[in-house]
């Protein structure tokens, strides 16, 4: 008797899903990597969320036995815990940052900008020692003018000037007459001498006084002034023999306003 022996047929191998752990070992390297960049903290932390996620859904799948890759898996879970807390980190950068530069733009802004306090050309302000005389026109010899930024300027009385032989600016027959300009920087800022602008009319009808340049005056002011500290300049002005007054007008710079001293000369 002859016995039929079938043999059963060998099982498929099971196919490995390693796909999930895979892919959340390629996202944690691109979100660890992004996290080492500040601006790209948003990448590393939305890379970082979905490696941990494929990654633990991974690590799932190796203990229930359809994959095999666990340690892919595992390092994609820990690459991605790590882009996380790089992101974090990236956006505390960022915003730390960003506000710096908010507050630095302010402080530029608040230190261009005019006091609400004063105007934003710098006007003589009233000298209570010299109380109705101080408004920056019309001042008399040795009066100051007091500006918002506490430079103060005085201008002395006139004095009869002999000009040198190879003066400029001085016409025979007619008189000249020097002044002392006085420059006083009571701020807390040093003040630049450079635009500083000196001019003058005579008589009553207002005549241009033409500087006079020579060996003694013509010079003006030079360089800057420090807190706390003065410049002085001698100045002379070409004035019609028979003018009874000389009209200096001095004027510290663009943003000031100029102020006018009204002197008796002849």
């Amino acid at each position: 008797m002859s016995y039929d022996t079938q043999v059963p047929p060998a099982a498929a191998p099971q196919v490995m899903r390693n796909g999930l752990g895979t892919t959340a070992l390629i996202l944690g390297i691109i979100g660890t990597i992004s996290g080492f960049i500040p601006l790209f903290f948003w990448l590393a932390g939305i890379l970082g969320l979905i490696a941990l996620i494929l990654g633990l859904v991974g690590k799932g799948r190796v203990k229930r036995g359809e994959a095999n890759n666990k340690g892919v898996a595992l390092t994609g879970v820990i690459l991605g815990l790590a882009s996380l807390v790089l992101s974090v980190v990236g956006l505390v950068i960022v915003v730390t940052a960003v506000g710096d530069a908010v507050d630095e733009i302010d402080k530029s802004i608040k230190d261009t900008a005019p006091s609400s306090s004063a105007p934003a050309s710098k006007a003589p302000a009233a000298d209570a020692g010299k109380a109705g005389k101080n408004k920056g026109a019309g001042l008399a010899d040795g009066d100051s003018a007091v500006y918002d930024d506490d430079l103060t300027v005085t201008v002395s009385d006139p004095k009869s000037y002999s000009p040198g032989e190879f003066a400029s600016g001085h016409t025979k027959g007619n008189k000249a007459y020097q002044v002392t300009v006085v420059i006083e920087n009571k701020s807390k800022e040093k003040f630049d001498t450079s635009l500083v602008s000196l001019s003058a009319t005579a008589g009553k009808n207002g005549v241009a006084a033409e500087e006079i340049y020579d060996d003694k005056v013509g010079a003006g002011f030079e360089g800057t002034i420090m807190p706390g500290k003065k410049a002085t300049v001698t100045v002379a002005f070409d004035a019609p023999k028979d003018a009874k007054n000389l009209t200096v007008e001095v004027n510290p710079g663009w943003d000031y306003d100029a102020s006018q001293w009204e002197l008796k000369i002849g």
